[in-house]
């Protein structure tokens, strides 16, 4: 029985790239014409010209808080706010709500989140029994992992969230193959097995998600018999990355175009440099198009050992959203990019915040090579796009932390 999920795994990273650029100009087009919310913000682009990804890095990032706020200012009459292309109906069997208020469709097409894929690298395979506790109220979770395990051909025991000793005896008596969930409650189900004494033999593996995976767990797991693998996906994007054999970082999904830019802009960094993970779906009833997702992560190099050949990131590596409050003004990571942009002689720039609150201190450290007036200058580019004063540190290029940070709050909380 083969490892990979199908074919599109172990293609050439060229062919890959050419199918997915070959794909972006329609995905465009499709956005243009049947999602209200990219009719209005892509109106001047030519969609046959965003064919790689340079073109595609001069489109606007759509980050959450946009999509919140315009899905609230068209409730009344669009409550997706105008991004969706489909509408309530059999194009669309379902809706889920995630906390904001965002609202999330779900289309008909089968294994609409793209589950499957991560599922069988989790070692899922057609015959088997898994028990999935993600929640099926309000938000996707449980219907994400339900319908790629349909799509697997897995029978699902919909065991949802709570209820621990009835999930252990669901588990003792159905007896299955594997655990999907977050891995918290998966800890919290085989400790109360072990509390009523009733063992759990069937457990073999486990998909987990929807919040760190690390590895002391993933050992703990282990050491009773369950092989764990985590995912990352989102309600607005289905999968976006999953974890092998290997466990080596975590492969890109085949249906995105993944791109690691820096916090508060749309730039893209050098491979291997942190920052926010931005994506485009190529999902024609929800075509996202460059979404940022707040979330850091970084591109690892080199290939899959398991012969997967899409590139890999690292995981979550925190928020990128890392706007403070300064003295009464609030400072987002976008007016830290402004500076730089000023100034070709800044490679990359880390704001540090000081002190006590209410007696804040800013800092900007700046990789870049001394220049006679540089600080000053820098400096009064921070205090016009910021309304504050920062002490300007020239320090040497490569210096500076490669986490993601843009900003940094050291302050003291008493």
């Amino acid at each position: 029985m083969s490892k990979h999920y199908d074919a599109l795994e172990t293609r050439h990273p060229a062919e890959r790239e050419a199918a997915l650029m070959a794909a972006l100009p329609a995905q465009v087009a499709h956005a243009q014409k049947n999602s209200p919310a990219f009719t209005q913000t892509l109106a001047a682009m030519d969609a046959s010209r965003i064919n790689s990804r340079q073109a595609l890095a001069t489109l606007p990032v759509i980050r959450k808080y946009e999509l919140l706020a315009q899905q609230q200012a068209l409730r009344a009459t669009d409550v997706f706010g105008g991004f969706a292309a489909i509408g309530f109906g059999k194009a669309m069997p379902r809706v889920f709500a995630s906390p904001g208020t965002i609202y999330e469709p779900e289309g008909a097409r089968p294994d609409y989140w793209r589950m499957a894929r991560a599922l069988y690298a989790a070692g899922f395979r057609s015959g088997e029994l898994a028990h999935n506790c993600f929640s099926y109220h309000f938000t996707p979770a449980g219907s994400m992992m339900e319908t790629g395990a349909h799509t697997i051909g897995c029978t699902v025991f919909p065991g949802g969230t709570g209820q621990t000793e009835q999930q252990v005896a669901a588990m003792a008596e159905l007896k299955p193959a594997g655990y999907v969930g977050t891995p918290s409650f998966l800890k919290i189900i085989v400790e109360k097995a072990a509390e009523m004494g009733v063992a759990l033999p069937s457990l073999k593996k486990a998909m987990v998600s929807g919040e760190a995976f690390p590895p002391s767990l993933r050992d703990w797991l282990a050491e009773r018999g369950i092989a764990g693998y985590q995912c990352y996906a989102t309600a607005d994007l289905g999968l976006i990355a999953y974890e092998t054999e290997a466990r080596e970082g975590l492969v890109l999904d085949e249906g995105v175009i993944v791109e690691i830019v820096r916090p508060g802009t749309g730039d893209p960094v050098p491979e291997g440099e942190v920052g926010e993970l931005v994506v485009t779906t190529l999902n024609p009833d929800y075509p996202l198009i460059r979404f940022g997702t707040g979330d850091l992560s970084a591109v690892l190099p080199g290939q899959c050992p398991t012969g997967r050949t899409n590139a890999r990131i690292k995981g979550w590596m925190g928020r990128a959203d890392q706007t403070t409050k300064v003295r009464g003004m609030f400072v987002h990571p976008g007016q830290v990019a402004e500076v730089v942009k000023r100034f070709p002689e800044i490679q990359r720039a880390r704001l540090v915040v000081t002190g006590e609150m209410a007696n804040d201190q800013m800092g900007l450290k700046v990789e870049a090579t001394a220049v006679e007036g540089l600080a000053q200058k820098i400096g009064d580019a921070v205090r016009d796009i910021t309304k504050l004063r920062a002490e300007v540190t020239l320090v040497a290029p490569g210096s500076l932390p490669n986490d993601g940070k843009v900003i940094e709050d050291a302050r003291t909380y008493q």
